[in-house]
């Protein structure tokens, strides 16, 4: 699980092409990146591991991942605010935004930070472990990344808790 947390200058310019991260490809989000790291005046990211995930859960790995980046900004924002809804965990007054990489471009910019930094880690894990295809699926559960993990079983970055690993009944 990675977060990302993104502080833009109150009086910059909307970034152009900036928007859902979900809705760029993923060389537009490689481009747009770029931008956000030149531009914002604070940028980090926040991770929660495989084991952390089975451990606590996916929810509360989440808000982990964001308390991380939250925390390691060298500055602190005016206003926080955060995809969907609150997040109590944060342990700081928040705004949540349901859609709110559409509403906010900070939002925006995280997601496509956070998006970006993902993708990244996948394509060297698959470098590792090419049966699982991770450079073309980014990790979610597709037919083929399902199939090899019953032909391969899972790697040790594969949750234990995720549904086609708790099938093959290895743990």
């Amino acid at each position: 699980m990675i977060a990302a947390a993104v502080v833009l200058r109150p009086d910059g310019q909307p970034i152009e092409g900036l928007r859902d991260s979900k809705d760029m490809t993923a060389r537009q989000r490689e481009s747009v990146a770029g931008v956000i790291r030149r531009e914002a005046l604070a940028w980090t990211l926040g991770a929660a591991s495989v084991r952390e995930i089975d451990r606590i859960n996916i929810r509360r790995a989440t808000a982990l991942a964001m308390q991380r980046a939250v925390a390691r900004l060298p500055l602190a924002p005016d206003k926080l605010l955060v995809d969907g809804v609150p997040v109590p965990e944060l342990g700081a007054e928040h705004e949540a935004l349901v859609g709110g990489d559409a509403l906010s471009q900070s939002i925006a910019a995280a997601s496509v930070l956070a998006k970006c930094a993902r993708d990244h880690l996948m394509i060297l894990l698959a470098r590792k472990y090419p049966a699982f295809q991770w450079d073309s699926n980014k990790g979610y559960g597709t037919a083929d990344h399902i199939a090899a993990i019953g032909e391969a079983g899972p790697t040790p970055h594969h949750r234990r808790s995720f549904s086609p690993v708790v099938q093959l009944r290895l743990f």
